[in-house]
């Protein structure tokens, strides 16, 4: 019986990923550098510890940089080129019948608060979430299952009882940690990427239907 659907937000919600990769690929090439998505994507539903695109940039340069002008240039550009944010095909639909249904829904994500409060609430989908639970509220982010063993606590459920969404492979290895079923749907980020151990695979979560889960 599922009672609960635990929701990534980053490159599910609203893909996020592809902008910033866009952003800081732009800069490596302006400094002269290549940026593949096989490096970027250490970074990719977790935090800079892997990959940190500032700190990798000075050594490649072997010099220091401007984090500050990095920084703003990086924004300019995730900005250009998100345009108007969009909340990702399927989302609307899947929240409205999890509600029709009484399912819980929540947030896990490896972002800040100010990031992921900030979207959901410009999106109109804020309240819809019973739990949002970010990085501020946990020790360590994924691929750490600490973030979806807390959400799990908040929603008073069992691991058997939820399912996850997530678009990442950091996201699934946490889910999978923490025991819970996964669904992924991969981004254009992330869609070459390895996943193992999941339960479906989608291209959109316009695909997914209650039945299914």
């Amino acid at each position: 019986m599922v009672k609960a659907f635990i929701l990534d937000f980053d490159g599910l919600i609203v893909d996020t990923e592809t902008p910033w990769f866009y952003a800081f690929r732009d800069i490596y090439k302006e400094h002269g550098l290549e940026l593949g998505l096989e490096l970027w994507s250490k970074n990719v539903g977790t935090s800079f510890e892997e990959f940190h695109p500032f700190l990798y940039l000075e050594q490649a340069l072997q010099k220091p940089i401007d984090h500050d002008h990095i920084k703003l240039l990086s924004e300019q550009k995730y900005e250009a080129y998100l345009g108007q944010a969009a909340i990702l095909p399927g989302v609307h639909e899947l929240l409205r019948s999890a509600r029709k249904k009484g399912i819980q829904l929540a947030v896990a994500s490896s972002s800040t608060r100010d990031w992921v409060h900030g979207y959901l609430r410009t999106l109109g989908i804020f309240e819809l979430f019973d739990v949002i639970h970010t990085a501020e509220d946990v020790k360590r982010v994924k691929p750490d299952p600490e973030l979806y063993l807390l959400a799990l606590e908040s929603l008073g459920i069992g691991a058997s009882e939820a399912v996850v969404f997530e678009d990442s492979p950091n996201g699934l290895k946490a889910a999978k940690a923490a025991g819970i079923r996964c669904v992924i749907v991969p981004n254009e980020v992330t869609h070459n990427l390895e996943f193992s151990k999941y339960d479906l695979r989608l291209t959109s979560l316009a695909e997914i239907t209650m039945e299914i889960l």
